[in-house]
């Protein structure tokens, strides 16, 4: 059974100092890895903070969670990675994503194009990253790309190359990622107008989810690390366990048809509300049920109870 792996989040701008210092804390705290958003909002430039969070740690693994990748050429984003990775000593992992808030390709006039073209766009981008970190001349001919003798510099410390992060809550997104990750994301799935599917945050869907992935990996599974994380309500310590399931309910309500039961927003692995005591049960469950051992567990220290009992274990 794997080790569980907790990472923490930063999405505040701060100064250099003060993104140090928690990255210096989330690192004595045994956090695995401090993991920062990628979106077009207030919040500091992922790539610039990785790197200054890579200078103030030893040991703290550093990944965007997740890069949008229309944001970026995948060649160009393979040499800040790689960089990223020399100047760390090997600590990056390759988190990666097709793109799914609309308003922010709205607001910078990029086209928002459907489900299918940019997944299909992930694919090939995750193919020419993995040509660049080899350090050899490739090539890649794609419907959305095309690479011609080009060697990608530097070469990254990680060998092939550093752990790629893929996530998702539809099959065809986690096909790919049972095909390419090391690292699979669970998500909720996004409907065509934004919200989320609330029954794709059942146990029952996550098992599901689950299933395409090893189905897609097929000999790899075994070698694959689960990720959760919560993803329509924060992080709350609380003995009101059914109490705080009801407000969760009735935050979901709006805009869906289908509403959950107390019951299965309780055992939602993306939902993590309950007593420390609960909280680690669930996680224990998570684990030895869906064999999910890596967690993003919110801001820094939000659950070192958790942390400090789990940790290691």
């Amino acid at each position: 059974m794997r080790p569980f792996h907790f990472l923490a989040d930063a999405r505040e701008i701060v100064t250099g100092p003060e993104l140090a210092e928690r990255a210096r804390r989330a690192e004595q705290l045994g956090y695995h890895a401090l993991v920062i958003p990628d979106h077009l909002i207030k919040q500091l430039s992922p790539t610039v903070a990785m790197t200054a969070i890579a200078a103030a740690t030893s040991t703290l693994r550093i990944s965007a969670f997740v890069t949008n990748n229309d944001l970026r050429h995948p060649a160009v984003l393979a040499q800040d990675l790689a960089s990223i990775d020399v100047l760390s000593g090997g600590r990056v992992d390759i988190a990666i994503g097709a793109g799914w808030n609309k308003p922010e390709y709205d607001a910078i006039g990029i086209g928002f194009d459907p489900t299918p073209v940019r997944q299909a766009r992930l694919a090939e981008a995750i193919a020419v990253l993995k040509g660049a970190f080899t350090g050899e001349e490739f090539s890649f001919a794609g419907e959305h790309y095309t690479i011609t003798d080009y060697t990608g510099y530097p070469v990254p410390v990680q060998r092939p190359h550093p752990p790629f992060f893929i996530g998702g809550g539809g099959r065809r997104t986690l096909t790919l990622a049972g095909q390419e990750a090391d690292i699979v994301g669970l998500a909720p799935r996004i409907r065509k107008d934004a919200r989320v599917d609330t029954e794709s945050l059942t146990w029952a869907a996550t098992q599901e989810k689950i299933d395409w992935v090893r189905e897609a990996a097929g000999e790899r599974f075994p070698s694959l690390e689960l990720n959760i994380y919560p993803s329509v309500w924060p992080v709350t310590v609380t003995d009101d366990l059914r109490g705080e399931a009801r407000k969760v309910i009735d935050h979901l309500r709006s805009g869906t048809d289908v509403e959950l039961t107390e019951d299965e927003v309780i055992d939602s692995p993306h939902v993590f509300i309950g007593s420390v005591d609960r909280l680690v049960e669930k996680f224990l469950q998570l684990r030895e049920e869906l064999g999910i051992s890596s967690v993003l567990l919110g801001d820094i220290g939000e659950l070192e109870p958790v942390l400090e009992r789990l940790s290691g274990s």
